[in-house]
């Protein structure tokens, strides 16, 4: 027990028991949190932003003649500006809980996110948006919500946990295509608007409306204060690392690749909605993959799903760097779309059942920052490749090899704590 986390005992069996059947019902107050986070990481940092970069890439880079390596500059500026806030979001979350913290982030979210259609020609016009983005990104995606999440469920966490990350898929799917359809017929700068409206119309009420941690009585609250590693023992974990290390391979990779796919896919000769329609495939998988994530999460060990999920990923970004029709790019889609969709359910939950509750948001909040950094990283790297060699292909497959690699580390991920199975 104390070699992977330090944590006590999470549940026994009875308890267990009672927890499913409760959890399994439609009534469960907890469900209505699943639906607020739902629709909240749909127009998140997570989703609005980073599935939509990719369309306004050309467009911006046309009418302000900023290179490609740039407008990702700002990408990257975003997400290290994540990757510096979210160790103190997450300690912010695990002291005061999702509802003070997300509300406040999705309103300023919202409102730095319309007013990228009032951009000017200066490039630090762009990064200073981006810095405010990062600044409260993280507290409007699942890292502000999944805190909340595991307060109400254990038996069906999961599944719970999947059905939040569900709205980044939908996200995925849906508004790649509203951004590109908006371009076309009004300009970049009315789709910014539109997406930024789509903020405060779908994510904000909600969360106003059902966001909270579960109320404990003052017995049960104190005991599972207690519950779990605190910050200092899951850093001696090695559990703890091998998560960061194949988050950062895989971060890297991925976000690369997404952010840039749209503009490849276009370079190689497939339409503007042939690319739309790559991204919305890539949406659909990410959907599909934490719907199956949650549901193989909740019946079989994480580390094993990881190393599936992983391996499937690799192998969309070898197939995109050939992909030279709709339908290849889209087969790779998918496979990206399958991994990076089954990941992201996958941290949080490990997390939880290796390290416990009481410290579970300033962990994830620390994971997130190697992932930003690494998001960061990829996009730019890509941006240097195409400005350089005009090409993604070669940058790709060797990105792609530590990625595969990093997949073996779960073999050296033990057993769930005493209880936590």
């Amino acid at each position: 027990m104390k070699a992977a986390s330090g944590a006590r005992p999470l549940a026994t069996s009875a308890s267990n028991d009672d927890a499913l059947a409760r959890e399994s019902a439609l009534d469960y107050p907890g469900w209505r949190v699943v639906l607020a986070a739902h629709f909240g990481v749909m127009v998140s940092f997570g989703s609005l932003l980073v599935f939509t970069f990719g369309v306004f890439l050309k467009p911006l880079s046309a009418e302000f003649g900023w290179s490609r390596e740039a407008i990702s500059r700002a990408f990257a500026i975003g997400a290290m500006t994540v990757a510096v806030c979210s160790p103190f979001l997450g300690r912010l979350l695990d002291r005061y809980g999702a509802r003070r913290i997300v509300l406040p982030c999705m309103l300023v979210f919202g409102a730095a996110f319309s007013s990228l259609a009032l951009l000017t020609p200066h490039l630090w016009h762009l990064y200073a948006i981006f810095v405010v983005l990062g600044i409260v990104g993280n507290g409007t995606t699942q890292l502000g919500y999944s805190g909340a999440i595991t307060s109400w469920f254990t038996a069906r966490r999961g599944l719970a946990l999947a059905a939040v990350m569900a709205g980044v898929g939908m996200g995925s799917i849906v508004l790649p295509v509203i951004a590109e359809r908006v371009i076309e017929i009004a300009g970049w700068r009315a789709a910014y608007s539109v997406l930024g409206a789509l903020i405060f119309l779908l994510g904000l009420p909600l969360s106003l409306r059902y966001l909270r941690n579960r109320e404990q009585p003052t017995v049960t609250a104190t005991a599972a204060s207690n519950d779990g590693a605190i910050t200092s023992e899951a850093l001696r974990s090695r559990v703890f690392w091998i998560i960061v290390v194949t988050l950062f391979l895989a971060s890297i990779s991925s976000n690369g690749a997404l952010t840039h796919m749209a503009a490849m896919l276009t370079d190689r000769g497939v339409s503007a909605g042939g690319a739309a329609l790559a991204a919305a495939a890539l949406g659909a998988a990410s959907l599909t993959g934490r719907l199956l994530t949650g549901w193989m999460l909740d019946r079989f060990h994480g580390p094993r799903i990881a190393m599936l999920l992983l391996a499937l990923m690799t192998g969309g970004v070898v197939l995109l760097s050939q992909a030279h029709t709709l339908p290849a790019g889209i087969v790779a889609a998918v496979f990206i779309g399958l991994g990076m969709g089954g990941e992201a359910d996958v941290t949080p939950y490990l997390l939880s059942r290796y390290f416990g509750l009481r410290s579970l948001s300033t962990l994830y909040g620390l994971t997130w920052t190697f992932y930003a950094v690494a998001g960061g990283v990829g996009p730019i790297l890509m941006g240097r490749a195409f400005d350089l060699t005009g090409s993604y292909t070669t940058l790709m497959l060797v990105l792609a090899v530590p990625m595969l690699l990093s997949t073996l580390l779960f073999l050296w991920m033990p057993r769930y704590p005493s209880g936590a199975e």
